[in-house]
């Protein structure tokens, strides 16, 4: 007999879970894991910090609702165009009131004025 066929398996025969199973397991069915640090001087509450930590796959996340990843711009290059594009758009506006209030124009006249110098523009 081998010295190696005596040693015990680490977690029994067959019955332990390998890491990439436990993984699949906590990504399919989701885990949170939540707690709060509360700091206190003489009754006083100086500080509170809440923690939650959820691991779970895209999927799972999407299917209990969390997707703040889609609409972060940080994250998401959709989202920051997205950004973007509306805060052209209110730049835009801004600009066409501050030129009304300037030249006495009508808004109308300055939106259209503009319109046709961003066609003049695009190629």
């Amino acid at each position: 007999m081998s010295m190696s066929s005596r040693m015990p398996e680490p977690y029994g025969q067959g019955g332990g879970a390998n890491l990439a199973d436990i993984l699949e397991r906590v990504l399919d069915k989701g885990i949170v894991i939540a707690g709060d640090i509360r700091i206190n001087l003489l009754d006083i509450e100086l500080l509170t910090i809440k923690l939650r930590l959820i691991v779970a796959s895209v999927d799972k996340a999407k299917e209990m609702g969390i997707d703040w990843w889609e609409t972060d711009p940080a994250l998401s290059s959709g989202a920051r165009r997205d950004e973007l594009a509306r805060e052209n758009a209110e730049l835009r506006e801004r600009l066409a009131r501050l030129e009304e209030l300037e030249l006495g124009r009508a808004p109308e006249d300055v939106r259209e004025e503009r319109s046709r110098d961003v066609r003049k523009e695009s190629p």
